[in-house]
């Protein structure tokens, strides 16, 4: 049976530039947390997904995945700050969740504070890897996430360091645009500001948009 791609969810940031003492991604949006929804999204998009996140949000994770899905970064304490361990970003974090699925024929990338993120945006960026070593979501001619990388380019991904992510691959390789009816796939949680937008349009969506796209 072939392979499939496997998402990705990076939810190992300090998400620094979010007010108040909680973690952005542990904040409520409507009956779970940001965390919880994009993870909800991933599983309705029926492709395989692993988390990569620190110790003091993986029991969020474990509330909507399989522990085994589970990717733990090292030494953090509950605002995902760094204590000693290793010096990582999101690159490192790319490295670590495509090394814990080496043999999916291909990767989405999907950062945990886009909730908004349809779960047929995901099944349709997918399918695209099969043709295109980069894909990526595109609303309105706008570039947005997830983005996509498929197999060819394991060695390339399971190297990344720091902060940079996969930008170099992307401008490296030619990139596919998938043009999706998801605005969702613009729209990050990094401020107070942002979750209350977002709470905004996550009750206005309604249960059906999680199939839009498909």
């Amino acid at each position: 049976m072939k392979s499939r791609p496997v998402v990705i969810v990076l939810a190992a940031g300090q998400g620094s530039r979010f007010g108040g003492p909680a973690h952005k991604l542990g904040q409520s949006l409507g009956s779970s947390s940001v965390l919880g929804e994009v993870l909800r999204h991933a599983v309705a998009s029926h492709l395989p997904a692993v988390v990569v996140t620190t110790e003091a949000m993986a029991e969020e994770a474990r509330r909507t995945i399989a522990s085994r899905d589970v990717v733990i970064l090292p030494g953090a304490d509950a605002r995902g700050n760094a204590r000693g361990a290793p010096a990582w970003g999101i690159g490192y974090s790319i490295a670590a969740g495509v090394a814990a699925r080496p043999d999916a024929s291909g990767w989405l990338i999907l950062p945990a504070d886009m909730p908004l993120v349809q779960a047929g945006t995901l099944a349709l960026v997918a399918r695209h890897l099969d043709h295109h070593a980069v894909v990526y979501a595109q609303y309105q001619g706008r570039r947005g996430h997830p983005v996509g990388f498929s197999s060819e380019l394991y060695s390339e991904l399971v190297s990344l360091q720091g902060d940079e992510g996969a930008r170099r691959l992307v401008a490296r390789y030619p990139a596919h645009a998938v043009d999706v009816d998801d605005p969702g796939v613009l729209i990050d949680i990094d401020t107070e500001a942002d979750l209350v937008a977002a709470r905004v349009a996550h009750a206005s969506r309604g249960p059906s948009a999680l199939d839009s796209n498909r």
